[in-house]
């Protein structure tokens, strides 16, 4: 049976991962460095693994509220307010901050609206844009990441609704600047704009604070936070959506026909990991990004991250584009992802630093040697 003629133009519009085929080439390598996935390769601590046991074994496994248990939105909200002094958000409870965007693009876009963002992008954002039948409307921000104000000016149109900020960036690990952050929020009050801020990979800023629009315009912010990549706990789908209460309500009824509600044993378990300090982590990865980029810098372009888990080096000029060299790597066992996933170029490609000391330093020396010619 042809099943092509039942499928809505909204999943025609929406291509597969990019990421999922070199996941599974990796999945058939006998001896593999991959460097390609975007997730902790650290367990979670001790004390966030018995949170979770002791939530199940109390029977705590039955719906909550859809906007989540009313002790973890009230402390998410109190960490939130505490951090972004003035700022008093509604807090509702996600099924991962994929869910969160998914919910905040439903609740603000309108078929044809447009959503800006910064090209390199994660791969999500001009998906689920398509998928709610907005226009996706991306910005580049080569050669170093940086907000190009003047550029995402341009790109502002009547249609234009929401600005998309990731910070720190995947997959280019750029965290934006103070003055960055405040040229945005000006952008977004002189157009009337709403500004959605990822930040998923905010506890793992290296160098100094991850700037939030919050503190510039808490009027019209929503902000996407997340637990998994803090906690080593990607696979239980767990964040938060913090914004003014008028958005939280519409998202909130949302999630009562999508998601319905956060997976409630680990809403519990959240709750009681709150205070349990994983800031070791962030110390790690921070030595880890160094390994990475002193073990690139002389044999790449590449841009020191600030935060995240990923560098974005440009290939070298003997390829014709960051796929080819994707290909090379991998026919040596090395798997990075191609640029052209992210971003409408394909010039870079995405070298996750989530692995062990010893794989990075294989993999970093095996990647320069094919910047070489070897």
């Amino acid at each position: 049976m042809e099943y092509a003629a039942f499928l809505s133009e909204r999943c025609r519009a929406v291509e597969s991962s990019g990421i999922r085929r070199f996941f599974d080439r990796a999945a058939r390598a006998v001896n593999p460095v991959d460097l390609s996935i975007g997730q902790p390769d650290y367990d979670a601590d001790d004390a966030v693994r018995d949170a979770a046991i002791d939530a199940l074994r109390e029977g705590l496994n039955r719906y909550t509220p859809s906007a989540g248990i009313p002790q973890l939105r009230q402390a998410v909200a109190r960490q939130v307010s505490a951090e972004y002094p003035g700022w008093d958000p509604s807090v509702l409870i996600t099924s991962g901050v994929s869910g969160g965007l998914v919910l905040a693009l439903m609740a603000t876009i309108n078929p044809g609206d447009e959503v800006i963002f910064l090209d390199p992008y994660f791969v999500s954002y001009v998906q689920l844009v398509r998928m709610i039948g907005g226009v996706p409307r991306p910005v580049s921000a080569y050669p170093d990441f940086a907000f190009p104000a003047e550029a995402v000016e341009r790109a502002i149109t009547r249609r234009t609704r929401v600005l998309l900020l990731n910070s720190p960036a995947n997959p280019t690990g750029r965290v934006m600047t103070p003055a960055e952050m405040k040229a945005a929020c000006d952008l977004a009050k002189r157009h009337n704009l709403l500004i959605v801020a990822d930040e998923i990979y905010k506890r793992l800023t290296f160098d100094g604070i991850n700037p939030c629009p919050a503190t510039h315009a808490p009027e019209r912010t929503i902000v996407l936070g997340g637990f998994g990549k803090t906690y080593g706990v990607t696979g239980w789908r767990m964040a938060y959506v913090a914004a003014p209460e008028p958005l939280i309500d519409s998202m909130i009824k949302l999630q009562q026909y999508t998601f319905v509600c956060a997976p409630t044993p680990f809403q519990h378990a959240i709750l009681r990991s709150l205070e349990v300090d994983v800031s070791h982590h962030c110390r790690d990865y921070a030595a880890k990004r160094d390994l990475a980029y002193q073990a690139l810098k002389d044999a790449f372009q590449v841009t020191r991250p600030g935060g995240g888990f990923y560098l974005f080096p440009k290939i070298p000029a003997r390829f014709k584009n960051a796929s080819d060299f994707c290909e090379a790597a991998a026919d040596k066992e090395v798997f990075v992802i191609p640029g052209c996933i992210f971003s409408g170029q394909d010039t870079h490609f995405r070298v996750s630093f989530a692995t062990s000391d010893e794989n990075l330093r294989r993999g970093c020396a095996i990647l320069s040697s094919l910047a070489g010619g070897a």
